[in-house]
């Protein structure tokens, strides 16, 4: 009997909208960058990753907190 994974127990890689390397780069072919990999793609950088490499990025840096 194969074993059923609950979606909410895979494990979930970095945000790329939380990390201070992710870029915006107003091309619409590749929207998104990122400064620490130094590339821009159509999907989110941290996506990319995955899909390339079968890892989680492993240079997420979370962005500073602001005082409101």
């Amino acid at each position: 009997m194969p074993q059923q994974i609950l979606h909410s127990a895979l494990p979930k890689g970095p945000n790329c909208w939380q990390c201070r390397n992710f870029a915006i780069t107003h091309i619409p072919s590749v929207p998104y960058a990122c400064r620490a990999m130094g590339f821009q793609s159509r999907l989110l950088p941290a996506m990319e990753v995955l899909r390339v490499d079968g890892q989680f990025c492993m240079l997420f840096a979370a962005k500073e907190k602001t005082a409101a």
